[in-house]
């Protein structure tokens, strides 16, 4: 039985909230910050790598949809898909039980630096010319988060 992602991060929160809040302490925030935006940013990449290349398929609205229900395990993510086509996702979150856990823990920029910072690798990792621009988040105290996934139409497709 596979455990919803939300609780993925509850888990792993345990040991990563303190082990941020000594690093920044003993580094400084910008450069514990960087140092974690770098080592999480190499396994996600790889884990959207790996994500992408077990769709069938290239159809970024369909693979981007199958993304959002699987992180919305759980009722984590209360979302409306404003466009899903085959070059396009967009979405706006209005929900985020991922948010409500790090603000309860009393660390929502922590939430955001290992949670929300995760979104840009993982695009990246899906490589066929995917991006994200998403400028605001609800862990931030924004009203929704804004997903716009769409497809450089001149970058190389990733390999099969």
């Amino acid at each position: 039985m596979d455990i919803p992602p939300i609780e993925t991060v509850k888990i792993q929160a345990q040991v990563l909230v303190p082990l941020v809040k000594a690093l920044r302490a003993e580094l400084g925030e910008e450069r514990a910050d960087g140092l974690i935006r770098k080592a999480l940013g190499d396994m996600y990449r790889k884990l959207g790598d790996r994500w992408w290349r077990s769709k069938s398929g290239n159809d970024l609205g369909a693979n981007i949809a199958g993304l959002f229900e699987w992180t919305s395990a759980d009722d984590a993510l209360e979302y409306q898909v404003l466009t899903k086509a085959p070059d396009a996702f967009e979405a706006d979150v209005t929900h985020c039980r991922y948010a409500q856990f790090f603000k309860q823990i009393g660390a929502p920029e922590l939430g955001f630096l290992l949670v929300c910072s995760a979104d840009f690798p993982i695009t990246e990792g899906f490589g066929n010319g995917v991006q994200l621009t998403r400028t605001q988040t609800l862990m931030q105290g924004a009203s929704h988060c804004d997903f716009r996934y769409t497809v450089d139409k001149e970058a190389k497709p990733q390999p099969e």
